[in-house]
């Protein structure tokens, strides 16, 4: 086997997939340089000798790229999955300074760093993907935005039908959503000067609440083509019935075929004429290599009048992306060159269902405030133990995953969490429910740190409630 050697910057679970599906080639044998946020022991496992391993707590481009520089004769390639190196520009100062190509979009075209800029984006290509919408800019509005704000709010139907968003990257937090964040006009108004203004002259989109359900839409890019992938539901609120606050994701799903069971084939066909567009007019109507990766992770939502775009993304899904990754056909190694050569037309993926599940620390999502009798307090900050879970998906490895996130190997030689989503399990299945199951059995090995998970993701009551939802919604 030729080997070869990858640049991979990791954040949490969704590179230790990148990392495994790597590893995984056929064709290749992987020399990892693995730059982490923290001592993840499953990118240290994998970083054998001939590779290199170093932790850079703020993931600081510049120090990454100073790692790259060390070994550029060595790497043939680098991926980035975290949203923030990418929109601080890693590509570009990785290739401008050693020439390494990284698969990921330059600076400039990482969109996710401006929701504002993505309104303006769609209402120039595709305006009816986008719901009714007005930007608020301190530089524009002036010193007292209430009355403005107001007026807007009620030409939507009141506080209950709008959607409050930063201008900044939320990574799947800080959208105020009316009827759950707030309910009334002061509550409304308080949700969104907490945004407005302040000393970073904040911008704040107040919007439509679209009524639907969501799907995420994701795509690789050599800079010439789109090469889709089936469609994943994500659950980003933290408790079950989708109650509780927003968070990163709890989890997500992926049927059996293309498509999830509440969407029809227009659906899908409408999303793709939607990212088609916005990929040609980001390329000028042709081809443009700093689209290279997975520029575009679409969060949609289906309504009565179609798919509306709540956000775009210039990175792969967390955690949708782990439902992709281990039922893609192709050597990942091989389709990762292709997407630099400017040659992957398409990206197969096998007919499987696959469910992940995150299991996360008491404050995550608040759990300990909402749910304080449901921990104990003995449990919290306590050392995890994966060997359990970690033995049944070798065992299994063909219908199950376990990708380590938010935690670290301490100096004790113990595997602590820290703050955000520990660790995820992934299910795969020729049926969603034994997907789901799968993936319980997974999660449910895991012990210590008083960590805990949604027990209803990809459940048959969830999946035929947004069924019939879509249902009524198209007068069916």
């Amino acid at each position: 086997m030729e080997k070869i050697g990858v640049l991979v910057v990791s954040y949490g679970s969704r590179d230790a997939a990148i990392i495994d599906a790597l590893s995984n080639s056929r064709e290749y044998e992987v020399n990892f340089y693995i730059v982490d946020k923290q001592h993840n022991p499953f990118n240290i496992k994998k970083t054998v000798p001939g590779g290199d391993y170093r932790v850079i707590p703020n993931l600081s481009i510049r120090d990454i790229a100073r790692f790259a520089q060390q070994h550029k004769d060595k790497i043939r390639f680098g991926i980035v999955g975290s949203e923030v190196p990418i929109i601080q520009g890693l590509r570009d100062l990785i290739e401008g300074t050693t020439g390494i190509p990284m698969i990921c979009p330059s600076k400039k075209y990482a969109i996710e760093a401006s929701k504002v800029s993505q309104r303006i984006l769609l209402q120039k290509c595709c305006p009816q993907a986008n719901p009714r919408f007005k930007v608020f800019d301190p530089e524009t509005v002036g010193p007292n935005p209430r009355s403005e704000f107001e007026d807007w709010m009620d030409n939507l139907g009141g506080p209950k039908n709008i959607v409050i968003k930063p201008d900044r990257p939320g990574y799947g937090k800080g959208v105020g959503v009316g009827g759950e964040h707030f309910n009334t006009i002061i509550e409304a108004y308080t949700y969104f000067i907490s945004i407005y203004g302040g000393e970073s002259k904040e911008k704040v989109i107040v919007e439509e609440k679209i009524e639907g359900e969501e799907s995420s839409f994701q795509a690789f890019c050599d800079g010439k083509h789109l090469a889709t992938t089936p469609e994943t539901r994500d659950y980003k609120r933290a408790f079950e019935s989708d109650e509780g606050p927003n968070t990163g994701g709890m989890g997500s799903y992926k049927g059996m075929q293309e498509l999830l069971p509440f969407m029809e084939r227009p659906d899908r066909e409408a999303e793709e004429r939607i990212v088609e567009r916005v990929f040609r007019e980001l390329g000028g109507g042709g081809s443009n290599p700093n689209l290279r990766g997975i520029p575009f992770y679409v969060a949609f939502m289906h309504s009565a009048e179609g798919p509306k775009v709540l956000e775009i993304n210039s990175r792969p899904g967390d955690p949708e992306i782990q439902n992709i990754l281990p039922l893609i056909e192709q050597d990942f190694v091989e389709l990762c060159l292709r997407m630099i050569d400017g040659n992957l037309h398409s990206v197969k993926v096998k007919p499987k269902a696959s469910v992940v599940i995150y299991k996360v620390p008491p404050t995550y999502g608040d759990y300990i405030k909402y749910f304080p009798e449901r921990v104990s307090a003995d449990e919290i900050n306590t050392p995890l133990n994966l060997d359990e879970a970690i033995n049944l998906v070798e065992r299994n490895y063909e219908i199950m995953r376990l990708y380590p996130g938010s935690l670290e190997l301490r100096s004790d030689g113990n595997i602590y969490p820290l703050k955000s989503r520990t660790v995820c399990s992934v299910g795969i299945a020729d049926d969603l429910e034994e997907a789901r199951n799968l993936s319980i059995m997974v999660i449910s090995k895991i012990k210590g740190g008083g960590l805990w998970y949604r027990r209803d993701i990809a459940s048959k009551e969830h999946v035929s409630k947004s069924l019939e939802h879509m249902r009524q919604l198209r007068g069916k």
